[in-house]
Parts: C-alpha cells; sequence; structure tokens
C-alpha cells in the first residue's frame, strides 16, 4: 500500500491532472498502473469550510467507462487531503469534476 502511495504521489507531481474548485480548493487526480487517486487542499485560509461534491470518469480494467461520485468537506488549511481512492481503474477518461461552496 505504502508503494502505490508512494507510486501514486510521484505520478501527481510528474503529471497532475488538476480540477479548481471554488477558488478556495484546488485538486489533483491521477489514474494509472490499476489504481485511481483524487487529492485536494483548502488553498484559502481566509475562508469558511468548504463542502465539496465530485465526479470523475474513469476507464475501468474490463474497459467499461465509470463515474464515481462522492462528497467531503474540507476546513481551512486542509492540505493533501485524500478523498477517494480506488483500484480497477486503467486511466481517466476525462478530469475530476469538484464543486465547492462555503458554509456561512
Amino acid at each position: 500500500m505504502r508503494a502505490l502511495m508512494r507510486l501514486t504521489f510521484l505520478a501527481l507531481v510528474a503529471c497532475p491532472v488538476s480540477a479548481k474548485a471554488a477558488g478556495a480548493v484546488a485538486c489533483g487526480g491521477v489514474a494509472m498502473l490499476g489504481a485511481a487517486q483524487l487529492m485536494c487542499s483548502h488553498v484559502e485560509p481566509s475562508k469558511p469550510t468548504q463542502f465539496c461534491t465530485y465526479g470523475w470518469t474513469l476507464l475501468s480494467d474490463d474497459g467499461h467507462q465509470k463515474t464515481v461520485e462522492g462528497s467531503f468537506s474540507l476546513p481551512p488549511r486542509a492540505e493533501n487531503v485524500q478523498v477517494f481512492q480506488g483500484s480497477g481503474y486503467q486511466r481517466a477518461l476525462a478530469e475530476p469534476v469538484v464543486l465547492c461552496q462555503g458554509s456561512k
């Protein structure tokens, strides 16, 4: 598992697929070698906690398109939060879509 996390981190640094969401959140994802991971950070400390949803279309190992979806919250100063991790994916078919809204 540690090797997969290390490889994913290196892939994010080397060739990231990024999504910018609501100005206060930045996300990056990678799908390769049978796994996929999406990570996000709260990049505007002056903004409130962000409540986000995501959708990401991936190609599964059996050649089918699969869209993964979910939601999460990010408090100010949260960095490199793992939002999604899964196995059985060959590659991303589209960039992840992340939509966020701050609490008031």
